[in-house]
Formats: structure tokens, sequence, C-alpha cells
């Protein structure tokens, strides 16, 4: 219980930024007092504590580009219903939205322990999918290919991981099939070893031979572009680009 305590006093002072939260202390004890006069009974014990000292904010805040693209992904697939799925790495909360709506086999090098009806889980490599050649109609990787080869997730270096991820994607995608690829796009980098910011046109490319249909893109300042063009992205900095390839039939 100790352990608890200590850990929910630590992450308070460093939630939204280190020790910021030491300035909403003086907050958090006068609700503490004034919930303990209203309250019947002896009211809240310390060791039971639990301080949230950042959440008082007039908008709740939100991560634009995790937001945007699991909305973005469902509306693509509720536009193109398919009988399966296939989600390499991403966002697991919008995998089990999705799975509500048509069935999911989610592929991750670190395999969730998650169980829900609708969802699978495999473990597998985004650089060596099980599939044959062109067997796959629909297919998303959200927010994973910059990630690729920077070891954050005890992945191999390789600077060439988001090249060969793409073609890895792009070998499986079957004629007719959809991939849906976000990932962030603005002034081209490596930040290693969090992430890489490519170029709109660097991905596009690296997704050749499929044609690209659609590009959306949540800029800087979190706004949603639902219908961009890849030089939108030029000037940005850390933006997400959301792009729907397709393979000629």
């Amino acid at each position: 219980m100790r352990a608890m305590l200590l850990r929910n006093w630590v992450l308070a002072l460093l939630v939204p930024r280190p020790l910021v939260g030491i300035f909403y202390l003086p907050r958090y004890f006068l609700h503490w007092r004034r919930y303990r006069r209203l309250a019947p009974g002896p009211g809240p014990r310390l060791a039971d504590s639990w301080p949230c000292l950042g959440d008082w904010q007039p908008r709740t805040p939100f991560d634009p580009h995790y937001f945007y693209q699991g909305a973005w992904l469902a509306r693509r697939l509720a536009e193109r219903p398919r009988e399966r799925h296939v989600d390499v790495g991403s966002s697991l909360l919008t995998l089990s939205v999705l799975s509500a709506a048509v069935p999911i086999l989610h592929i991750d090098v670190r395999p969730p322990e998650a169980n829900l009806p609708g969802m699978r889980v495999e473990a597998g490599d985004v650089l060596a999918l099980r599939f044959a050649d062109r067997s796959v109609a629909s297919l998303s990787c959200l927010h994973v290919i910059e990630h690729v080869g920077l070891g954050r997730y005890g992945d191999p270096i390789d600077p060439e991981g988001a090249r060969k991820a793409a073609a890895e994607l792009a070998r499986v995608l079957a004629p007719g099939g959809r991939l849906f690829v976000s990932t962030p796009v603005g002034r081209e980098r490596v930040c290693f070893n969090a992430h890489r910011v490519f170029a709109a046109e660097s991905v596009a490319a690296m997704f050749a031979p499929l044609r690209l249909e659609r590009f959306g893109l949540v800029d800087d300042a979190g706004a949603w572009r639902e219908s961009a063009k890849l030089e939108d992205a030029r000037g940005l900095d850390y933006a997400c680009g959301m792009f729907e390839f397709a393979r000629p039939d």
C-alpha cells in the first residue's frame, strides 16, 4: 500500500510536466478540507489519496494524432466493408472499438494479452509478415513505421527499417485492397530512438508501386484536414499524415 501511495504522489508531481503539480497542491488540500467538512463520517484517508493535480482544465485534452487516425480508419472501413481486417501494430484502443463492426487480426512484435470477441492477437514482425504476396484485402498500420529499426520496442537497429516495413506491407496487399497508414510528417529527420518524421512525398514513394488514393493531415496545431495534398505537409514540424493506398486490380 505504501508503494502505491508513493507512486500516486510521484505521478501527481510529474503531470503535466515535471514538478508543475507542486503549484496545484494548495488547491488540492483546500478541496481535501472542504470534502472532509461536508462528508458524513470520517472522510477520506490520506493513505488512500490519489492526487490528480493537472486535470482541472477548461477543455478535455486529447492526442489529435491518435484521435483523428482512429476516426479516419473507422470511416474508411465503413465505406468498404470487409470480412476481416488485418492490423499491424496500431493502437489497441482503436482496434477494440473497430472489432465491434469487423473481425480484426492484430499483429504486434509485442503481442498484448488482450482477449476480446472479434479481435485476435498474434505475435509478428512488420518486416516479415506471414501472409502470401498480394493476399490481404484490408490492412492498416497506424503510427508504426516511424519506429521500425530504432530499437525503442526491442527491435534490431536498422536505418532502413521504415522503408523495409513499407515494402513488406505493400507486398501483402491484395489487388483491389486498401492499406491505411499513418505516420509523422513534416520536417524530415530521425529523432533517435523515439521516431522518424518524414516528408509526405517520401512516404508516398516508400509504398510504390501502390497508388495513393487519399491523404489526410493533422497539422501542427492539431487541426484535421480530411482532404489534403502532400505539399500541405511542407513546412510543418510534427504533423500526422494519413495515407490510403490501393493496389490496382
